[in-house]
């Protein structure tokens, strides 16, 4: 009798696995003919050697010889990524002291620029006499090739919504000041619903949490959206079930860790889409912005992936997709 009882819950386990199994893997999914969309790393813009890189690192006195005459988070970089056929701009923010969002990257203005200080010490109108490619050198300060070139191309992020008003970004703010999230917030409040549907907001937890606040519908991302969201699906994505904390916002998953999300790829895909969730691929761990910037990083790609992928060069990798 103790051997027919244990027989049963062996099969009954059995049973579980294989519905598990069944309801998470790609038998019965039908597989996309949807090419990944592609995210653009600041548009198109010159590259560095990530070697000994840290968070106060100048990544502009390290690029590798320039490939091409664009730079990061300037229109004509954006325009650039899109003819390639980048569906997604990502682009960093900075207020300004006259209260507006000036399109800049880094803390300081010293690494890129011929002016020091910060974003905030200025207006945007003098932001705009300032040369955005005036720090840049591919060989230790002999010769700078972008010097000259990048005077008034640091844009507003009016302007660049302007410019683009049909076109997807993601926007980054780069502080914790919960107070640039309700700015932003207030700015953004005041586009047409459609422009505003083309648009997702990341960065820290606090001002991400502002934002969402006064702009409940908007999709976002933070650590803490990225881990709520993960973290419950994890318990709970076995069933099908996808939970509230996924709703609405963006996943940036390392595919180091991707392999061990239920119904990968395909159906966690279709899942979070069905709640206004984009996924994006992001190569490696997920650490410095890593991209899949290579045709060697694309291979590792999972076929008939539908969701986003994060690059660098958006120039080398966008013919093998369009």
């Amino acid at each position: 009798m103790k051997r027919f009882f244990s027989n049963k819950i062996v099969l009954f386990i059995l049973l579980i696995i294989l519905l598990i199994y069944l309801n998470n893997g790609s038998l019965f999914t039908k597989q996309s003919t949807t090419p990944p969309e592609i995210l653009a790393h600041r548009g198109l813009g010159q590259t560095f050697t990530m070697t000994g890189i840290t968070g106060d690192t100048c990544t502009a006195e390290r690029i590798f010889e320039p490939e091409h005459p664009y730079l990061e988070n300037t229109i004509p970089s954006m325009a650039k990524a899109f003819d390639l056929g980048a569906d997604i701009v990502e682009l960093d923010i900075k207020p300004t002291k006259d209260d507006q969002f000036a399109v800049f990257h880094d803390w300081t203005l010293e690494c890129r620029t011929n002016a020091h200080g910060m974003v905030k010490d200025y207006t945007m109108e003098e932001l705009k006499q300032l040369d955005v490619g005036y720090g840049y050198t591919a060989d230790e300060g002999k010769t700078y090739p972008f010097r000259g070139k990048g005077i008034g191309l640091m844009p507003s992020l009016d302007e660049v919504l302007s410019y683009f008003p049909e076109k997807s970004f993601l926007i980054h703010i780069k502080s914790a000041d919960p107070e640039e999230g309700t700015q932003l917030a207030q700015y953004l409040g005041a586009l047409p619903e459609h422009q505003l549907s083309q648009l997702t907001v990341y960065g820290d937890d606090q001002p991400i949490s502002m934002l969402k606040k006064s702009l409940p519908d908007i999709r976002v991302m933070s650590m803490s959206t990225l881990k709520s969201c993960v973290l419950s699906y994890f318990a709970t994505g076995w069933t099908g079930y996808v939970p509230a904390a996924c709703q609405d916002t963006q996943l940036h998953i390392p595919e180091t860790y991707a392999p061990w999300l239920w119904g990968w790829p395909d159906k966690f895909i279709q899942r979070m889409a069905e709640v206004n969730t984009r996924v994006i691929l992001v190569a490696g761990n997920g650490g410095w912005s890593e991209g899949f910037d290579t045709m060697e990083d694309v291979e590792r790609i999972p076929k008939h992936y539908s969701g986003g992928i994060w690059t660098n060069r958006v120039d080398r990798i966008a013919q093998w997709f369009k």
